[in-house]
């Protein structure tokens, strides 16, 4: 019998329809269009309506994928859902995804990994595939950023936005999907980027509300420098291991945090601009929505055998690239 990979049979995703632009930021923070445009690559972010959770756009993006594979809900065995903006602190969202969905035959769990939680995710969805103890299991990475960005910080406030993406992993035996990944943590980088309060170590009392304190703490220059270094050599190193070349390589989807940084990944491993797929100028930072949000947007230019090297980045730090071979035409 063949092995057993796990493949991408389906993508789906959402964005919310109210767009915060360069400009409009102009006027909430001492900021300009064009100083962003040049330091991110970012000219526009979505940002979801209040009252609506992450399980509202995750719920959008799951029903927009059985849609388009032809599934019924109840066929779905697992929803791993990769965010660090969920719902309630409990339950899991991925289990309020699936009462939303109807998916009520699976089990489910959230992984937090910051910015490389799909990644983290994909891997840990494709070990039950391979594995053969399911069939049909669903990856959800989005973020609802606003809810914990600070718009009178402009150091944090002009890199996130709001979205989320879902795909849809089943067996493959024609050597097509999940082919190798190499994932990192190094827990000494929480200092850098982090949330201050929230948390069992430092829960909400007056003081952290007033102290603004539940909101997105980075420190840029050390989060770039430690980006640039790492998401290049972790996709220059699955490359190697894998005896792929530039040419090998149809496309790279990166991590869209700042356009530096991916071009710094592409540049490391000798692709040409024309194979870096990117999105940043209309959504932001999305943090674990951007991977699958950079396939749904471009599933079109997609080719069934077409090999993608994934890379991402995220606070705590978490870092990681992986491979996969394309597995259908849209």
């Amino acid at each position: 019998m063949s092995k057993i990979q796990a493949a991408i049979t389906a993508i789906g995703g959402y964005v919310p329809e109210k767009i915060l632009t360069n400009k409009h930021l102009e006027y909430m923070v001492d900021t300009t269009d064009e100083w962003i445009k040049t330091r991110t690559g970012i000219e526009e972010r979505r940002i979801l309506e209040e009252g609506l959770g992450m399980s509202y756009m995750a719920a959008k993006a799951v029903e927009m994928l059985l849609k388009k594979r032809g599934i019924d809900p109840l066929e779905i065995e697992l929803v791993i859902c990769c965010t660090v903006t969920g719902d309630l602190v409990f339950p899991a969202t991925s289990n309020i995804v699936c009462d939303m969905t109807g998916m009520k035959n699976a089990w489910g769990y959230d992984i937090g990994a910051a910015c490389s939680g799909f990644l983290f995710g994909l891997e840990t969805g494709a070990k039950f595939i391979e594995t053969g103890k399911h069939k049909k299991v669903i990856v959800i990475g989005g973020d609802k950023m606003s809810a914990i960005i600070d718009y009178k910080d402009r150091n944090t406030c002009i890199i996130f936005g709001d979205g989320c993406g879902a795909v849809l992993l089943e067996p493959n035996f024609e050597g097509l999907g999940v082919v190798d990944s190499i994932l990192k943590a190094d827990g000494s980088g929480k200092e850098f980027l982090h949330q201050k309060a929230g948390g069992s170590l430092k829960p909400p009392t007056h003081q952290t509300i007033d102290a603004r304190e539940h909101y997105v703490y980075q420190e840029g220059k050390t989060v770039f420098k430690f980006a640039v270094t790492n998401m290049a050599e972790v996709s220059h190193e699955i490359m190697k291991r894998n005896n792929l070349t530039a040419n090998d390589v149809n496309y790279l989807l990166a991590h869209q945090a700042n356009k530096r940084i991916i071009d710094a990944t592409a540049d490391r491993m000798g692709v040409g601009n024309e194979k870096v797929l990117m999105n940043i100028q209309r959504y932001g930072n999305t943090t674990s929505g951007t991977l699958p949000l950079l396939m749904w947007d471009f599933e079109k230019i997609l080719k069934k055998g077409d090999n993608l090297i994934l890379s991402t980045f995220g606070g705590g730090f978490t870092w990681g690239s992986m491979y996969i071979k394309w597995a259908y035409n849209s």
